[in-house]
């Protein structure tokens, strides 16, 4: 991985605070800010992810409202129907005595 340098203006309080505070946990102020810049660059990763995650769930949530305003429902008693041949087989996979 090639490096490259990074450099910004900070306030000279500041930066004398930060570096006093890296050399207390025996770091460097590049080093933390190197770990700063990973963690921000993973939590906005984690982000994106999130939100693509969100923005699917809300089509499939949609697409469901679609489908039930427009008619397609089936009724409970139908669905409950169909799973109690469903549960019945699985139990029979998983206890071949019954």
């Amino acid at each position: 991985m090639s490096e490259s340098t990074f450099t910004f203006r900070v306030d000279e309080a500041l930066k004398t605070e930060f570096s006093t505070a890296a050399k207390a946990r025996d770091r460097s102020g590049a080093q933390l800010l190197r770990d700063f810049m990973r963690e921000f660059v993973q939590q906005q990763q984690e982000a994106a992810a999130h939100d693509a995650h969100d923005a699917w769930f809300r089509r499939q949530v949609q697409t469901g409202l679609d489908s039930a305003n427009a008619g397609n429902l089936i009724p409970a008693e139908e669905v409950e129907s169909r799973f109690v041949v469903k549960r019945t087989a699985t139990r029979g996979r998983l206890d071949p005595s019954e």
